[in-house]
């Protein structure tokens, strides 16, 4: 059971649930080459019941990664180009007078589908940002004093510009920290290059992609998902990396409680995606600059540039079980 318009059904199958997530990242490796551990973070996302903001580049493959996860999984999608003047109402909907009934109807707004691309999010202001709040935390949203429910299941893709572009806002930090990760794309390695300018445009391929997957099966792999055993040990290290981001002279602010949570719920995810018999060290260690890194605050004084070398500082730093 998910929050929203509840899918229920029948557990699937182990080998049908194996079936799909292997088919389901073929399909995506035909689309977004050379880029397998950007598609497993983005599964493990997805199957984590959490949502995703990818940030990069213009003209990586940000939006095609979103457009592609939704026909893979079979999901309906809708993409909301972010701008300076978008207004909450052009996301959630507004309700509108109908003179034959005398009664105001609604009119729901693109959020009222299953998988949402919110293309180059931080181009918004932090008013139409917000509209996101709610219904990313709560799977429904509140309009003129009633509380819709979301369809089910229901993920946010966010893609975004790194914030020295011009004409961005920066993303505070309670909206960040809604993202159960943020991977970046970054440049093709040279064959995929190859590939990408010599072979068929990736676009037309995109519109001939079948779903391979139903929200029914996605909605059984999550409940998989959460099945997944985490022994006592791993709890001890994911202490330990949350207590270490706390303490460092080089972060400012560390995980919060929630922020472990995902870090557990990540882990969970990628164990099952990479088909572990449990939640294995390495399943931490992969997911944890995805989890962490928007959720870190460095210090001033830190001698790390990125996030990226500051969540690897952290690992470098704690002992493995």
């Amino acid at each position: 059971m998910q929050r929203g318009n509840t899918l229920e059904q029948l557990p699937a199958s182990p080998d049908a649930q194996r079936r799909a997530i292997d088919d389901a990242r073929d399909a995506l490796g035909k689309i977004i080459l050379g880029k397998n551990e950007q598609i497993t973070l983005a599964l493990s996302c997805l199957l984590a019941r959490g949502h995703l903001l990818i940030e990069d580049l213009p003209g990586l493959g940000k939006t095609m990664l979103a457009q592609a996860l939704a026909k893979t999984l079979g999901l309906s999608f809708r993409r909301i180009q972010f701008t300076s003047d978008l207004l909450p109402a052009d996301i959630i909907g507004v309700s509108v007078f109908r003179q034959n009934s005398g009664e105001f109807e609604f009119q729901p707004g693109p959020i009222f589908s299953q998988l949402i691309l919110a293309d180059e999010v931080n181009r918004a202001t932090p008013k139409a940002q917000s509209a996101l709040l709610e219904a990313m935390e709560e799977y429904q949203v509140s309009v003129d004093g009633v509380t819709r429910e979301l369809a089910a299941p229901f993920f946010v893709v966010a893609t975004q510009n790194p914030g020295d572009q011009i004409g961005t806002f920066p993303l505070p930090e309670s909206q960040l920290d809604r993202f159960l990760m943020r991977v970046e794309i970054g440049y093709p390695d040279e064959a995929s290059e190859r590939e990408l300018i010599a072979g068929e445009d990736r676009r037309e391929m995109l519109d001939e992609i079948e779903a391979v997957t139903s929200p029914e099966m996605l909605v059984s792999l999550q409940k998989s998902v959460r099945a997944q055993t985490v022994s006592a040990p791993l709890i001890d290290y994911i202490q330990a990396l949350v207590r270490q981001t706390r303490e460092s002279a080089d972060i400012e602010v560390g995980l919060s409680p929630r922020g472990a949570q995902a870090l557990v719920a990540a882990a969970r995810a990628h164990a099952f995606v990479e088909e572990h018999s449990g939640v294995y060290p390495d399943d931490i260690q992969a997911v944890f600059a995805a989890v962490a890194g928007h959720r870190l605050k460095p210090a001033g004084s830190t001698r790390f540039r990125s996030p990226s070398e500051l969540c690897q500082h952290v690992l470098d730093s704690v002992a493995i079980p």
